[in-house]
């Protein structure tokens, strides 16, 4: 068996196999190397209704008596008693899709399209230079023609190139579990609507998330930084316990697992591309999760990073180091885009002041629809406008 390879990705979750599925269709020999072995669990399970575009691409038909469908999100300040709701299945129908199915099913696309899938092995070195890419793994070697990293917050060409920044100002960590068997009214309308429900709390907002099989991922986003040792269960517990709809909600219902934490929120990659490689999903930066902008930003990021490895393919000029900088502008304009949306949620009363009124202006509440959609790239979003038009959100090129 032969080591060499057009395309070597590292990383085996939304990001890899999509770029790898779009090679394989372009016609190249294309590996993938995945730490673990799918299924695996991953937090994560909402879909953007725009990232369809990308699944039909890769082929990917949804089963509809398999995956919850996703009619919308609503926000809810208990402390006010306010509260607003945004239809999000327009164009496409959106999925709530738990993420070791939704990794699992995309890997075996993947194989299916003729990917080489490496599992339960783990890129150690890799080293890009004019004439090809080596890569070493905790099993053999190989070499390629092109390299991508999809290693996800792993992010190993960002860490080796040092060009990891954290933006501060968003979400430190996050406490999730998930439960089944919820018999109350308002999980019966959840299962039914698929309707997503985001609690904010003077410390971060709780995220609920009906699942199929009459299951609810609830978790809480923290924005405070504390040290490690206080980002216990207890701080999920208690606000947990204040919330009179969380408490009504999950009546009868049986928790799955221990809660997770999950820490080292948001960054960005501010190399994101070089000679011979390029970084695409949350290997070139990972947002507050909020606005469940993390798979749609992998899918996107990635069918940008494979299609323009083929046209540096077919024009020989797959070396050139700048060969990714035409693509930095849409990259930039979706990453901004949702970090902009995801500060004002933090730090400047948007819920309050915005979506809580948007039911009073048709035109602010299509313009949050079409950013909870994913719809970043038309250019007729006033709002998207004026988020792009602050200086609290700088370029990441300008880092």
């Amino acid at each position: 068996m032969t080591n060499e390879f057009d395309v070597i990705i590292a990383g085996g979750g939304p990001a890899g196999t999509t770029a790898g599925t779009l090679l394989t269709q372009y016609g190249y020999k294309v590996l993938v190397i995945e730490r673990d072995t799918h299924p695996r669990f991953h937090i994560g399970e909402s879909m953007l209704p725009m990232s369809e575009p990308v699944f039909q691409r890769l082929g990917i038909e949804w089963d509809v008596q398999k995956y919850q469908a996703k009619s919308g999100a609503e926000f809810i300040d208990e402390a006010t008693g306010q509260q607003v709701f945004f239809p999000l299945n327009g164009l496409f129908q959106p999925y709530q899709v738990e993420r070791a199915e939704l990794d699992l099913m995309l890997i075996e696309n993947a194989m299916k399209h003729g990917v080489d899938i490496h599992q339960a092995e783990i890129v150690r070195h890799v080293e890009c230079h004019a004439d090809g890419v080596e890569v070493r793994s905790d099993q053999t070697n190989y070499t390629a023609r092109y390299f991508i990293d999809a290693t996800g917050r792993s992010a190993i060409m960002g860490r080796k190139k040092q060009s990891i920044d954290r933006i501060e100002n968003l979400g430190r960590f996050a406490l999730y579990t998930h439960y089944r068997g919820a018999c109350s009214e308002e999980a019966k309308i959840l299962y039914t609507t698929g309707v997503i429900k985001i609690l904010i709390l003077d410390i971060g907002w709780f995220w609920v998330i009906p699942l199929a099989g009459n299951r609810l991922s609830i978790g809480i986003v923290v924005q405070e930084d504390m040290p490690a040792k206080e980002r216990g269960s207890q701080i999920f517990e208690r606000y947990l316990a204040s919330s009179p709809y969380l408490q009504s909600l999950l009546s009868g219902a049986e928790q799955e697992s221990a809660v997770k934490t999950e820490a080292d929120f948001s960054y960005y990659n501010k190399a994101r591309h070089g000679m011979r490689y390029a970084c695409c999903g949350d290997a070139a930066g990972f947002l507050d999760p909020v606005f469940s902008s993390g798979v749609f930003l992998a899918l996107t990021s990635a069918e940008r990073v494979a299609d323009r490895i083929h046209q540096g393919f077919l024009d020989g000029c797959e070396a050139d180091l700048n060969l990714h900088d035409i693509d930095d502008a849409d990259y930039e304009l979706g990453f901004d885009s949702m970090r902009g949306f995801v500060e004002r949620f933090y730090n400047k009363g948007l819920v309050h002041n915005m979506f809580f009124a948007a039911d009073r202006n048709t035109s602010i509440r299509d313009d949050i629809m079409g950013l909870l959609s994913g719809d970043l790239w038309t250019g007729s979003n006033d709002f998207q406008g004026k988020l792009l038009a602050s200086k609290r959100v700088p370029s990441i090129i300008e880092k």
